[in-house]
């Protein structure tokens, strides 16, 4: 889904990263300034197309003839650099489009990051593309640069030294600063860059058009994402589909995580989806992997460039290292971030002792500094875990001994003997080393990390991708138009359970009644036991007024439970209405789950599920997607719970109905989608899940609703 009345995500950027002719307006001799370094730097690095200063009071600029218009330039060029102060950008973009340029990035700052007025002369700006067609990068952004075609369309004080080399990074970020540190990053350790496109303020091109465009890209690999946030859901989605239906790997560093909002949520499910959460359910559906770090970002981005589609097929992890100490350190880091080590099989381990008989053969596999003795050592040694069927891939950790020349003889050539043989498995190295020796393998294609922390992160990054590739974007769900919902949903728990159920949330039958004698009746008819609850729509947590009584077992118990439950409500809550008391079948046994939704400010509504009951936001095992999901999806997500174990019969316990909760969980997310115009939020805490083949069912239910509803 592309937002209406705006081009499809990546369209017409072509012009801002493979421009044939460039335009400097408010081109500056002085090569210190904002609009004298861009002329500086397409000369000094050799762009092949023209360079056109646009300086009404200069002749000559740099040594190449200046301009006094864009009408007065030769010809319309594909890419104009706007280099002049906010309150004159706008006429200098209408004189650009008007001479047909293509596209153009401005430089500019004083806008929307400055209030009411900038935000309306930003919005002119953002008007002129939608009214030309030219496509507008920034403004209050650092520009682009595509280092092969040695096009460079930024000011960025990164570039004062040298270009990175050109390569399979792609770089896109909201953030200019954190996007060229990451190129610079990048220059340092020697790791090619395709693109650098930084998006500012977004009047016109925003994040989700450099993805996607970086995505057809054919010079880059892999996607480098920087987000602050996100001004276009549907756009954004987009983009990330694109980037993995084209294989190319998107890795995110998003920043801002924060919990604003959630003090103010009404029910546990608003206080659990935060939107930083809703950030991450978006990447794991689309496949994007996040990290924490602009280090993170580039290990991550590397290594998966460097293994191409040799990704590893599982999480199983051997290690390898010639010290008991960093043995234990990679063993606590790979098991903190999730990946698996399995015992070599048996007859690996004779391998692996027959080559050092003193030796440790488990895993981590500590192989003694005799590993670096000989290379035919150490090329059985990895010959042996990498041909275990247990091996999905091979962490070899060699400290800095690629600094030792000897030790390089003999590493060097083992590790390109098996890379040439086993190129179905991940062989990774966690190595602080010179740079020309980190290169030769990587060039080999083997991922090189430094630090132990990092390099079992990267790996397990890795996983994530791969896992990502092998599965199926989740299906499109269709939503048949809903009927308007009933406003008593939105009031109380029994007319919310009535919504729900018409939506296929499997309920019990329950009676509202309006004294004693008349839950007597409803509890005989209903079978004992029973649970008595206070209906009111003041009072959406009954438990904190005493405004639940369980376990009821006879008419005797009901009518003393009834008495007695409202004298506590309406001493704890005396001005609370009172629309009766709903009696209910009394449940064992099961596993109680959290379900519910929330309409996210970005992404509308999303669907969570996790551990219910009173330890739901204690525990924060939770899973969360966009909605609405298919029963297909809701399982996966029920998979994806710490907890599932608990659902799948740990320790003798019966196997939950998982089926049932899935079509609960699904039922859910359509409800949501469907009344996302009304709905704010729905908490079903719990969802009892029961034994297999028994069902699920919504044992409380609140549906809140939107404040600017309809």
């Amino acid at each position: 889904m592309v937002t209406a009345g705006r081009a499809a995500p990546g369209a017409g950027l072509d012009a801002i990263l493979r421009p044939r002719s460039i335009a400097v307006i408010g081109a500056s001799q002085d090569a210190t300034k904002i609009g004298g370094r861009p002329v500086q730097l397409l000369q000094r690095f050799g762009f092949p197309g023209a360079i056109w200063p646009v300086n009404p009071r200069a002749a000559e600029v740099q040594g190449l003839p200046a301009f006094a218009s864009a009408a007065a330039l030769p010809d319309a060029p594909d890419l104009a650099i706007i280099a002049v102060a906010a309150e004159h950008a706008a006429a200098a973009l209408e004189d650009c489009a008007a001479r047909g340029t293509r596209a153009a990035v401005v430089f500019s700052s004083g806008f929307a990051e400055l209030g009411a007025e900038g935000e309306a002369a930003q919005a002119a700006l953002g008007a002129i593309a939608t009214r030309t067609g030219m496509r507008i990068l920034g403004p209050n952004c650092l520009g682009a640069v595509s280092v092969a075609e040695r096009s460079i369309a930024t000011f960025s004080i990164v570039l004062e030294g040298a270009l990175p080399p050109a390569g399979p990074l792609g770089i896109a970020s909201q953030s200019g600063n954190l996007g060229s540190y990451t190129m610079l990053l990048a220059r340092e350790r020697g790791i090619g860059v395709s693109r650098f496109l930084t998006t500012g303020n977004e009047c016109d091109v925003d994040i989700a058009d450099a993805i996607a465009w970086l995505a057809q890209d054919d010079a880059t690999k892999v996607v480098l994402a920087v987000l602050e946030t996100c001004r276009d859901a549907p756009r954004l989605v987009r983009a990330l589909e694109l980037a993995r239906e084209a294989g190319k790997p998107v890795v995110v560093l998003k920043i801002g995580a924060t919990a604003a909002g959630q003090a103010a949520a009404a029910s546990h499910t608003g206080a659990l989806a935060g939107s930083d959460a809703v950030f991450d359910a978006v990447f794991a559906r689309t496949g994007a992997v996040r990290v924490r770090s602009v280090e993170a970002l580039l290990d991550l981005g590397h290594a998966a460039a460097v293994c191409g589609e040799a990704l590893p097929r599982g999480r199983r992890t051997m290690l390898l290292t010639a010290s008991g100490g960093f043995g234990v350190l990679l063993a606590d880091a790979a098991t903190a971030v999730g990946l698996e080590l399995p015992a070599p099989e048996p007859a690996t381990q004779r391998r692996i002792l027959s080559v050092v008989p003193f030796a440790s053969a488990r895993n981590p596999v500590d192989a003694t500094a005799q590993m670096g003795a000989r290379p035919e050592v150490l090329v059985e040694i990895l010959a042996a875990i990498l041909d275990d069927p247990n091996c999905d891939a091979l962490l070899l950790q060699l400290a800095a001994s690629l600094y030792v020349p000897r030790l390089r003889g003999v590493f060097l050539p083992a590790l390109k003997a098996m890379r040439e043989k086993h190129t179905e498995k991940l062989l990774m190295l966690s190595v602080h080393g010179p740079a020309d020796a980190v290169a030769e393998l990587t060039a080999l294609g083997m991922p090189v990390v430094d630090g132990v922390d990092a390099s079992t992160a990267t790996l397990a990054g890795l996983c994530a991708l791969a896992e990502a590739r092998r599965a199926p974007l989740p299906a499109a769900v269709a939503l048949p138009p809903a009927a308007p919902l009933d406003p008593a949903a939105l009031r109380t728990e029994a007319a919310a359970k009535q919504a729900l159920a018409a939506a296929g949330v499997p309920v019990l039958p329950e009676r509202v009644v309006r004294n004693a004698e008349e839950a007597a009746a409803a509890a005989a008819a209903l079978g004992f036991p029973v649970v008595l609850k206070v209906v009111s729509p003041d009072l959406p947590h009954k438990t904190e007024v005493g405004g639940v009584m369980l376990d009821l077992g006879d008419a005797g118990a009901v009518t003393a439970a009834h008495a007695a439950m409202l004298a506590r409500v309406r001493a704890a809550a005396p001005q609370a209405r009172l629309d009766g008391v709903l009696v209910a079948p009394m449940l064992r046994g099961g596993v109680e789950l959290i379900l519910g939704t929330k309409r996210d400010p970005v992404f509308g509504p999303v669907v969570l599920v996790g551990l219910g009951g009173i330890f739901a936001e204690i525990m924060q095992d939770v899973a969360i997607r966009p909605a609405p999901v298919d029963e297909a999806e809701a399982l996966a997500m029920l998979r994806s719970l710490r907890a599932f174990p608990v659902l799948d019969g740990a320790r003798g316990r019966p196997r939950a109905d998982l089926a049932a909760a899935a079509r609960a969980v699904a039922a859910v997310s359509r409800f949501a989608a469907q009344q996302a115009a009304a709905v704010a939020e729905v908490d079903i805490n719990p969802l009892l899940v029961r034994a297999e083949g028994e069902g699920a069912v919504a044992l409380d239910a609140l549906i809140i609703p939107r404040e600017d509803r309809p």
